[in-house]
């Protein structure tokens, strides 16, 4: 294995991507759950079906890139 393998950066950088997604907007729905807002934000608003559209791009895209990754 090599230090830098640039065949599996592609695939190692859309993991994280995918791994962001699933985190950023699965915190984001339990703070909604929870009624916490933003603070500094003026009229923040939750929108359940653009986080759930999130969560499956950001599964989709971890589950190519581990499979990949694995192969």
């Amino acid at each position: 294995m090599e230090l830098f393998d640039v065949d599996q950066l592609v695939p190692q950088l859309v993991l994280a991507l995918g791994l962001a997604m699933i985190v950023g907007n699965a915190i984001a729905w339990v703070k909604f759950r929870k009624g916490e807002t933003p603070p500094d934000v003026a009229g923040a608003q939750f929108r359940p079906g653009r986080a759930i559209w999130m969560l499956v791009i950001g599964a989709l895209l971890s589950l190519w890139a581990g499979i990949t990754l694995l192969v």
